[in-house]
């Protein structure tokens, strides 16, 4: 196993990397996990790394103790907002963004185990997440508003596709911590578990992308996005350029003879990085 975050526990963000599994942790436990300083910056370029190391095929986003994360921490923005330093203020707006633009470009498919309290820029950073595990223990709240602030972090694009346009508004305008179970019922996470299950199913989950064809799951994961606000016949354009980037790709060659011959397959990132179309049939398909 392999461990970063300058090595000590006292970092606020920790990386673990094992069995082709990345695993970014928010590690503020005695302040729920809550963003401080530089830790927006240090979680995007932990994403970052994580997206461009090639021993790592599927990513866990988590948090320490009894929180996934409590979004920004209240008195250092309140110091910010006191002082009128608003360049700075918005800067950490922008920090955001850049957490939630990394993971959404990221090849590789991201989990985010929701072990508590997942508010306001905590929220949305799990919801940046193409997969969702929560703890029955677990809220996600949309609770800008109550110290009068807007949704950021992305929010404002990943909730109404999640749940639609009436239910994102209801929960921007109440900005209320929605239970782990209302979040399953309405399409804001995929499962929901007990507490002592999350990170082993996350674990679970994680292990068995990182089995499977990393190009596929590169233009699966590009698939959803680009559906979100493309044609029918661009998708089926769209669609035409993926397949034919496998069609060329030594994981398919690998996966329809491992069928044929009644194996198991495998994968490799050479089914990647062996084709160059492959990596044109993404953004420029």
């Amino acid at each position: 196993m392999r461990r970063t975050g300058s090595g000590r526990s006292e970092a606020h963000v920790l990386i673990e990397i094992e069995d082709g599994v990345g695993t970014l942790t928010l590690n503020r436990p005695e302040k729920l996990n809550a963003f401080i300083g530089k830790m927006r910056s240090e979680i995007a370029r932990g994403i970052d790394a994580l997206g461009a190391d090639d021993g790592v095929r599927a990513v866990i986003v988590t948090g320490t103790g009894r929180a996934f994360c409590a979004g920004a921490d209240v008195n250092y923005l309140t110091r910010l907002i006191e002082t009128q330093a608003i360049e700075e203020a918005v800067a950490l707006v922008e920090a955001g963004r850049r957490v939630a633009g990394a993971i959404r470009g990221m090849p590789k498919p991201v989990i985010a185990a929701i072990n508590g309290p997942a508010a306001g820029g905590g929220a949305n950073l799990a919801l940046a997440c193409d997969l969702r595990l929560a703890s029955d223990t677990a809220s996600i709240g949309q609770t800008f508003n109550r110290i009068g602030l807007h949704p950021d972090w992305g929010g404002t694009y990943a909730v109404p596709r999640l749940v639609g346009p009436a239910r994102a508004a209801e929960l921007f305008f109440f900005a209320e911590m929605i239970p782990a179970a209302e979040c399953e019922r309405i399409g804001l996470v995929n499962r929901v578990v007990a507490a002592d299950e999350l990170i082993p199913l996350a674990r679970d989950w994680a292990r068995t992308l990182a089995r499977k064809p990393t190009l596929p799951l590169r233009l699966a994961k590009e698939a959803v996005q680009r559906s979100l606000s493309s044609s029918f016949e661009e998708m089926l354009d769209y669609e035409k350029a993926a397949q034919k980037a496998c069609f060329e790709s030594a994981d398919a060659l690998e996966g329809v003879r491992a069928f044929v011959e009644k194996r198991p397959p495998r994968f490799g990132r050479r089914g990647e990085t062996e084709n160059p179309a492959a990596t044109e049939a993404g953004p420029h398909a």
